[in-house]
């Protein structure tokens, strides 16, 4: 009788437990509708659940009663959650949509334009060691993206020219903050060097157009420097060099740290030992101290302090043409100074704030014979950005910026002078929306005014990407630019307006596994450029009545995988700018926009030998002219200019690196164009003289020495 009991009671509690069980079904599609499989579905707090099939369906039961909460969870999407009644014997879900999550690693990146050196970027074209590595940069930023798509290569300068644009019109900034002079004073035919030490940044954001609606005043480009966080350690660093020596220091924890640096430049010695094209009365010489400093700040916050001065000069003869004697003594001293700082903090509900304010003082004394001109210019740059990601799809970045600016002229010896105080300001306001990973729309406006000029103008721009293979992206950018004219004209003419482009750039870029290929159709127009009467040294009727534009494509490639320890890149570029600017009368193309701009860049490394060898070499098809014994404007074409830079860096002990580089191996000849007497001779020819290189080659020597506990340490740790 027992035992009946019993069997009678565990069948009644079988059928109590199935009637108690609830069954959950449905089905799961991304956002195209296509099924999922693998999803995880379970009750949250429970073991409850099961998995999508092939056909994005899953079924479970559940003995849970009342209200549960349904969890989907799958790799890559957000987590998606609902409310059941779990009362019920039969539970279908309606059709559950999960939603793609946007990351860094598999979002879509706009590569219109732009091209990263970091380490932080996917779409890197270079990487911070490689600006200190490219042979024929000689540890200059400029010099290693002289060797990008979209620049030209104007031996005798050293700026950065970017698709048939003056040097004038790229914009250079240290962590969001304008550098005002950032290359050093030179003069005539001598190349100069961007200020600031290569080892300062951890990247570089370099745009050939189509730039962010952040930074603005540059018709043709934005480099955007970004100065190292926290220092890793305690070290010093000594540097010996042929042409100079310097040393720095740094000290660090995990709150805070401070670099201190001291460097003294004379090129005296070694231009008495390599013979010199040019007839130097006192040697290039400089020194220059600096400092960067950086600070955490509560939890998220950084304050971060560049200061940095220097000071300079050097003296030599310009030869005339026509003429036996020496020529034009050409005197130039110069001091600068630099101090920015900012502070960047991440407040709660996705906000991240930018405040910072920068300084630059540049004074030159020049001296040609007996005229003495100075000049002192000053920019201070004040800008507060506020950027707020509202999801992963949607993110906006705001700001307002003040240019407080003045420039002065001097004649001392005449007792004359003339000058411009300028304040300008500017809002504005950025979008990123992404539709899906795949696909991202941005969209900026940049408002300005000028006090000087009483103008006002807006800059729409507008770029967007879509990843058409898990490689390779199509990119296209579009937006309009304005810029006042520099300095030397705006103190003669007041009024003067800002010049106009606009731009349209096509970009398609395949990167995967150690490869990447980028191509790129642009078209720029310009409009109100600055013309003049009579020659630069003394324009008259200043106006703004030049137009122009530029047109043609790039080429790039890199390789890191097919040959066996050995990085390589090439690039070509084909511009066709013309412009009618400065004194001519016609649309001509620019001396400082060759046609065709060939480049490649080498590193092999042998790890027996502890060494890295390197080769670059530049090709373009030669600079345009004016031959005034010849009809027409820039009427002429000197030949191609061609160098060959090799390098070597050994690394003898883990804190001692050994480079020595030489750019121009052959020797070539080139010559940048000529320069023509005022007047004809007695036989109706105007003499000339060409415009060559400062020395048939560079040699370059350096002993790298760093000092830190461990005797690991060495100046390319931070790279």
């Amino acid at each position: 009788m027992k035992t009946l009991y019993l069997f009678t009671y565990l069948f009644f509690l079988q059928i109590g437990l199935l009637f108690g069980q609830s069954q959950i079904s449905g089905i799961i599609t991304d956002e195209k509708g296509l099924a999922l499989p693998g999803v995880n579905i379970f009750i949250k707090g429970s073991f409850d659940g099961a998995s999508s099939d092939t056909e994005g369906k899953y079924v479970f039961e559940t003995s849970l009663e009342g209200e549960q909460t349904l969890v989907f969870q799958f790799l890559g999407f957000k987590a998606q959650e609902l409310s059941i009644n779990c009362n019920q014997q039969s539970i279908q879900v309606e059709s559950i949509r999960l939603i793609e999550a946007i990351t860094e690693m598999n979002a879509v990146t706009i590569s219109a334009g732009a091209m990263d050196a970091s380490d932080e970027s996917k779409a890197v074209i270079l990487k911070p060691i490689d600006i200190v590595t490219t042979p024929s940069a000689m540890g200059d930023v400029v010099g290693a993206f002289q060797t990008l798509p979209g620049t030209s290569t104007v031996g005798n300068d050293g700026r950065l020219f970017v698709r048939g644009g003056d040097a004038s019109e790229v914009g250079i900034y240290v962590d969001g903050m304008r550098v005002g002079n950032a290359y050093g004073t030179t003069a005539a035919n001598v190349p100069t060097r961007t200020r600031f030490n290569a080892n300062l940044f951890k990247g570089t954001f370099f745009s050939t157009g189509g730039y962010s609606a952040e930074y603005g005043q540059a018709l043709s480009s934005a480099l955007a420097l970004k100065t190292k966080d926290l220092a890793i350690r305690n070290q010093g660093d000594l540097s010996i060099m042929s042409v100079g020596g310097g040393y720095s220091h740094t000290l660090a924890n995990e709150k805070h740290s401070i670099t201190l640096s001291a460097n003294y430049f004379d090129l005296q010695p070694y231009q008495n030992l390599i013979k010199q094209n040019f007839d130097w009365e006192r040697s290039p010489h400089s020194w220059d101290l600096e400092l960067a400093a950086q600070q955490k700040i509560k939890k998220n916050g950084l304050v971060k302090v560049l200061a940095r001065t220097e000071s300079g000069g050097m003296s030599l003869w310009r030869p005339e043409p026509g003429k036996e004697e020496r020529g034009v003594l050409t005197d130039i001293n110069n001091s600068y100074s630099y101090v920015q700082t900012n502070y960047r903090q991440a407040l709660k509900n996705n906000w991240t704030l930018f405040s910072g304010i920068a300084f630059s003082h540049n004074k030159d004394e020049i001296g040609l014979d007996s005229l003495q001109v100075h000049r002192t210019s000053n920019l201070t740059h004040i800008k507060t950005t506020a950027t707020k990601d509202f999801s992963d799809r949607l993110s906006a970045n705001t700001g307002i910026e003040v240019y407080l600016h003045g420039y002065e002229e001097l004649l001392p010896n005449k007792n004359l002078s003339r000058k411009i105080d300028e304040t300008e300001a500017y809002l504005f306001t950025e979008w990123d929306w992404y539709l899906n990973k795949d696909f991202i729309v941005r969209g900026g406006l940049r408002g300005g005014r000028s006090q000087l000029s009483d103008q006002y103008w807006l800059d729409p721009r507008i770029s967007l990407a879509y990843k058409v293979s898990e490689s390779g992206t199509i990119s296209f950018a579009s937006g309009k630019f304005h810029q006042l004219p520099v300095d030397n004209y705006r103190v003669i003419e007041n009024s003067l307006h800002n010049s106009k482009s606009n731009h349209l750039i096509l970009n398609y870029l395949y990167a995967n596994n150690g490869i990447t290929f980028r191509s790129e159709l642009f078209y720029k127009s310009y409009d109100r450029l600055v013309t003049f009467e009579g020659y630069p040294q003394d324009p008259q009727e200043l106006n703004n009545g030049g137009y122009g534009n530029a047109k043609g494509f790039d080429l790039f490639y890199r390789d890191r995988k097919s040959i066996k320890n050995t990085d390589f890149w090439v690039t070509y570029s084909f511009v066709d700018s013309e412009r009618k600017f400065d004194q001519f009368s016609n649309q001509v193309q620019p001396n400082f926009a060759p046609k065709h701009n060939f480049s490649i860049v080498a590193k092999h490394f042998i790890t027996n030998l502890n060494s890295q060898f390197g080769a670059s070499f530049s090709l373009n098809d030669g600079y345009t002219y004016a031959n005034p014994n010849l009809p027409g404007e820039m009427n002429s074409k000197t030949e191609s200019y061609q160098s060959l830079s090799l390098s070597w860096s050994y690394l003898p002990k883990p804190n001692l690196i050994i480079h020595l580089a030489c750019s121009n191996v052959l020797g070539r000849e080139n010559i940048f164009g000529y320069t023509y007497t005022q007047n004809s001779n007695e036989m109706g020819v105007f003499e000339s003289l060409p415009s060559g290189q400062a020395a048939p080659r560079f040699l370059f020597l350096g002993i790298f020495l760093t000092l830190s506990k461990d005797k690991t340490a060495n100046n390319l740790n931070n790279l």
